[in-house]
């Protein structure tokens, strides 16, 4: 696990971003976690979000000439992005975002930021159905130039309607790379080893070892059962 991976779920953790318990998805499937970027809602939070992505970015050595943030989560993830990898990289990007409806007036369009050209790369938290994406692909298409990847917050690694997930079916019809910050995997990885996420779980389960380090780990263990549970039932 690289030093920012291990640094985004401790900040998700911090910012009630991730949660652990029981959540009811759009899906209709009860998960034992729930990823909402949304929850980094402050400029330090915005700033140490973007530098995750923007060292993700650059780890994965993608080429790209566009960042694209797909309306509305997208939006701050792009900017935080851009300016992470200017102060921090030397990489000086432009980037775009999409309005939910076009303007008539002024510019007008449904583009605002730099001009889509190029390679873009997608900045996003989560593809769950890959909708907000594909219609970003679209737009790019569109507008004749790239799709360079996708790069998203966490791949929940989940079975769509298929036996494959959004993320791989997204990788296969346009046939792009989709990169993750942190995946299913690597958050159970993490949950193993740490004592801080241990900690954690416990105050969201209820869990009160009074002193006993068994009632710690009889927490722990319940958590974890419901995530590979959860990931032999629904994983890909």
């Amino acid at each position: 696990m690289k030093p920012y991976q291990q640094r985004f779920i401790e900040l998700s953790e911090q910012l009630n971003a991730l949660k652990f318990g029981e959540f009811t998805l759009k899906s209709g499937r009860t998960s034992p976690y729930f990823f909402n970027a949304g929850a980094f809602s402050s400029g330090a939070a915005l700033a140490a979000m973007g530098e995750c992505y923007a060292n993700r970015i650059v780890d994965s050595q993608i080429e790209f000439d566009v960042l694209f943030g797909p309306a509305y989560k997208g939006i701050p993830l792009a900017s935080s992005t851009a300016i992470a990898l200017a102060n921090h990289h030397d990489v000086a990007i432009p980037f775009a975002y999409n309005r939910k409806e076009a303007k008539d007036h002024g510019e007008g369009g449904l583009i605002v930021g730099g001009p889509l050209s190029g390679r873009v790369l997608i900045i996003d938290d989560v593809i769950t159905a890959g909708t907000a994406v594909t219609e970003a692909i679209g737009l790019i298409t569109d507008a004749g130039a790239e799709v360079a990847g996708i790069v998203v917050g966490l791949d929940r690694q989940e079975k769509g309607t298929g036996d494959r997930s959004a993320i791989q079916e997204l990788e296969d019809s346009w046939n792009c790379p989709v990169i993750s910050l942190i995946s299913f995997d690597l958050l159970i990885n993490y949950l193993e080893m740490t004592t801080k996420s241990a900690e954690i779980i416990d105050e969201e389960y209820g869990v009160t070892d009074g002193g006993d380090p068994e009632g710690t780990e009889a927490g722990n263990d319940s958590v974890l059962l419901a995530m590979r549970a959860y990931r032999d039932l629904h994983g890909v």
